[in-house]
């Protein structure tokens, strides 16, 4: 069965998953890069290093966020959603982003990326000492599908 996922199923799948894309665009061209990242309800929180898709969502900040949860090839979850790319420099909000991203719930063998710091997985209460680049993608329209076959009905319950 092919179907729509509903708000609430959008939702939890952004809050679950810990990898998404980002499709940005500048220059001509379209940059599609994966990110680790965490959802408050409203935002996807992202922190990263200078680089090309910083570059690109500071001359276009429009962007498109995608995740998905794959078990198989006919049993998954996918959710798009479009938003404004915004960098956080207010300290207040960066220590908020910085807490929501501590927060998230990673798998025990994780990635450099992942990582906010030097102390990892100790968290400094002064966000000066993660270094990098804190954005969020304001979201706004989100959609979302998923596939599931009756050999494996309780894949997503």
């Amino acid at each position: 069965m092919i179907g729509n996922l509903s708000t609430v199923e959008i939702d939890d799948l952004l809050r679950k998953q810990v990898v998404g894309r980002i499709g940005c665009f500048a220059n001509n061209k379209i940059y599609v890069v994966p990110v680790s990242y965490a959802y408050d309800g409203d935002n996807v929180y992202v922190h990263s290093y200078e680089g090309q898709k910083i570059q690109a969502m500071r001359r276009n900040p429009n962007v498109c966020f995608e995740v998905d949860d794959l078990k198989d090839l006919s049993n998954w979850q996918s959710v798009i959603a479009w938003g404004k790319f915004e960098e956080i420099n207010d300290e207040h909000e960066r220590k908020y982003a910085i807490r929501i991203l501590m927060r998230r719930q990673l798998p025990i063998i994780s990635s450099i990326t992942t990582h906010l710091g030097d102390s990892w997985p100790f968290y400094s209460e002064a966000s000066e000492a993660i270094d990098g680049i804190i954005f969020r993608i304001v979201l706004g329209e989100r959609t979302g599908r998923f596939e599931c076959t009756t050999e494996s009905p309780d894949m997503y319950g």
